[in-house]
């Protein structure tokens, strides 16, 4: 049964810094393809940063040059760098993972960010 454990969230003040992790359990293998996604308050799911193979990565617009994603095969887990963080960075973040071999995508349970001003 393979389950993702997220973790790292928190408050932070506008301009902090937060590490998001995303642990897999279970029999998936090693990670492919992974991403973080976003929903504030009243608005829809928005994809933040994606990776595949461990070295191709996306970012939103929004993002870009504040964020790094990234993982550790070795601990199967992947990460999200939050840097210089603003209070419309606040939301619940969710991580996506796709194992080798699976067509399956897997989601985290969701950790909140919440960034005050």
């Amino acid at each position: 049964q393979v389950q993702l454990v997220e973790s790292g969230g928190g408050l932070v003040q506008a301009g902090g810094s937060l590490r998001l992790s995303c642990a897999a359990t279970g029999s998936g293998g090693s990670i492919n393809m992974g991403a973080w996604y976003r929903q504030a308050p009243g608005k829809q799911r928005e994809l933040v940063a994606h990776i595949t193979s461990g070295v191709s990565t996306f970012y939103a617009e929004s993002v870009k040059a504040r964020f790094t994603i990234s993982g550790d095969n070795s601990k199967n887990t992947l990460y999200l760098q939050m840097n210089s963080l603003k209070p419309e960075d606040t939301g619940i973040y969710y991580c996506n993972v796709k194992f080798w071999g699976s067509a399956y995508y897997y989601w985290g349970q969701g950790t909140q960010v919440t960034v005050s001003s």
